[in-house]
C-alpha cells in the first residue's frame, strides 16, 4: 500500500462512515482476530461498523472481545445484506477473491461501496479500490497492526484490539513456529502484550480447552494416519460417520493435519474430511521447506493459500479423493525428496 493510498484512506476515514468488515467462509483465528481488531479500531473513529461473517466459526474463538457483535450471513441474511447495500466502505480481510465468502459473493460483487483489501494470500483478484496485499506477512492480524501504524494510530490500540490481533498472529504462525514468523512479528507481539494482550490466557482459551469428544476425534485421526515414505508424505482421513460418532463440532479438526507433518522425514501432509452436507471432501495441505502446497492445491483441488499451508476441495468420494492424491504424488517425488 503506497503513501497516496494511505493519504486517501485517512481522508476517507476522517468523517463518519458506514463500514462493513468481512472475512472468508469458515473463518479461523486470523479471520476473526483481524476483523474484530479492525472493528474495535474503527469504532474509535466514531464510524458505524459491523462485522459480517459468511457462516459460523469454532467455539474456541467465541470469547474474543467483540464476538457478540458479529452477524452471521447464513442465519441473519436479510439484515446482513441490507447493511452491505447501505455501506460506504467494505473491508475484506484474510481473503482476496469474493468466491471465498461462499453465498456472500454475489452481494459483495454487486455492492458499490469502496472496497479495501487486507490480506496475505497469493494471487489476489483486483476488486479492491485499495489493496494491502503481502504474501510475506505472517498473518492478516499482523497486517492490520501495520495498517493502523501506517495511519499513525498505534496509540489507539487498547487491550481489546491487542487481544484480537494476538489471536490471529498466534494461530496463523502455529504459535510462532512457522517460517513466516519474523523478528518484526515478535516485535509486534511484544507491543500487543504491552498494550494488554494476556498471552498465556489467550493460548489457553484457543488451545488448551478441549472436550472429551474432540480428543477422541484426534485419536481417530491418529488411527487413520497413513505414510507414503517414497513421497515423504503422510495423510489423515475423516469420514462423515467418524465425525458423527465423536459429536464433531466446527473447529474440532483445526490443526490436526500438523500431527501428520510432525512425523520425522515428512515433507507433505494432508487431511481429507468428508462433508456430506456440502457434498464435498474438504482438504488441508501442509508442507516444509520450499515445497509449495499452494501450487498443488490450485492445480488439483480447486484451492490455494500459502506455499506451506493451503486448502482445497474435491467433489469425488473420500476414497476416490485419496486415490487421486496418491496418484499425483509420483510427479512430485523429485521435489519432495530434494527437501
Amino acid at each position: 500500500m503506497n503513501k497516496q493510498d494511505i493519504i486517501s484512506i485517512k481522508q476517507l476515514l476522517s468523517t463518519k462512515k458506514k463500514i462493513i468488515i468481512v472475512p472468508h467462509k469458515n473463518p479461523d483465528g486470523d479471520a476473526i482476530g483481524s476483523t474484530l481488531g479492525l472493528y474495535h479500531y474503527l469504532l474509535k473513529g466514531n464510524h458505524q461498523v459491523h462485522v459480517i461473517v459468511p457462516n459460523d466459526y469454532p467455539t474456541f474463538l467465541k470469547w474474543i472481545p467483540g464476538n457478540d457483535s458479529i452477524l452471521k450471513h447464513d442465519s441473519q441474511t436479510e439484515v446482513s445484506e441490507q447493511l452491505i447495500d447501505d455501506a460506504d466502505i467494505i473491508f475484506t480481510l484474510d481473503f482476496n477473491a469474493f468466491h471465498r465468502t461462499g453465498n456472500m459473493e454475489s452481494i459483495l460483487v454487486k455492492s458499490s461501496a469502496i472496497k479495501i483489501m487486507i490480506d496475505h494470500h497469493q494471487a489476489p483478484d483486483s476488486y479492491a479500490t485499495y489493496m494491502f496485499s503481502d504474501v510475506s506477512m505472517s498473518s492478516t492480524c499482523q497486517m492490520v497492526y501495520h495498517f493502523i501504524d501506517m495511519l499513525d494510530d498505534t496509540s489507539l490500540i487498547d487491550a481489546d484490539i491487542a487481544t484480537c490481533l494476538y489471536v490471529g498472529i498466534m494461530t496463523d504462525t502455529g504459535s510462532f513456529r512457522f517460517a513466516s514468523t519474523t523478528s518484526k512479528t515478535h516485535q509486534i507481539i511484544a507491543q500487543l502484550i504491552e498494550k494488554g494482550a494476556n498471552n498465556s490466557e489467550i493460548h489457553n482459551n484457543v488451545y488448551d480447552t478441549n472436550s472429551y469428544e474432540r480428543l477422541q476425534l484426534l485419536g481417530c485421526a491418529l488411527t487413520n494416519l497413513r505414510v507414503i515414505p517414497e513421497s515423504r508424505t503422510a495423510y489423515i482421513t475423516y469420514s462423515q460417520e467418524e465425525l458423527n460418532k465423536f459429536n464433531y463440532k466446527k473447529g474440532d479438526t483445526e490443526g490436526v493435519v500438523n500431527y501428520a507433518l510432525s512425523l520425522e522425514g515428512i515433507v507433505l501432509a494432508a487431511i481429507f474430511i468428508e462433508d456430506k452436507q456440502e457434498g464435498i471432501i474438504k482438504i488441508s495441505l501442509r508442507s516444509k521447506g520450499n515445497f509449495s502446497v499452494n501450487e498443488m492445491s490450485r492445480l488439483h483441488f480447486n484451492g490455494g493459500g500459502h506455499n506451506n499451508a493451503a486448502g482445497g476441495k474435491s467433489d469425488l468420494s473420500l476414497k476416490d479423493t485419496v486415490e487421486k492424491f496418491i496418484s499425483i504424488l509420483p510427479s512430485y517425488n523429485k521435489a519432495l525428496n530434494n527437501e
